[in-house]
């Protein structure tokens, strides 16, 4: 059985771990309301998705007190 010789040093752990990083989310602008939205999913803040009304959204109600 292979058995190494001397320790892994910290430097060529992370050297060898480089490319294990997160990748940043591809988000986009919904192009009917402006909101920040995943790309191909459906607007969470307004219901469009590709030009059209795929989801009805309850209206909100803002308190304003």
């Amino acid at each position: 059985m292979a058995v190494p010789k001397k320790k892994t040093s910290v430097s060529r752990r992370g050297m060898r771990r480089s490319h294990h990083h997160l990748a940043p989310i591809n988000t986009t602008e919904c192009p009917n309301c402006g909101a920040v939205k995943l790309s191909h999913h459906v607007c969470q803040s307004c219901g469009h998705y590709n030009g059209r009304q795929v989801l009805k959204l309850k209206a909100s109600v803002v308190d304003a007190s």
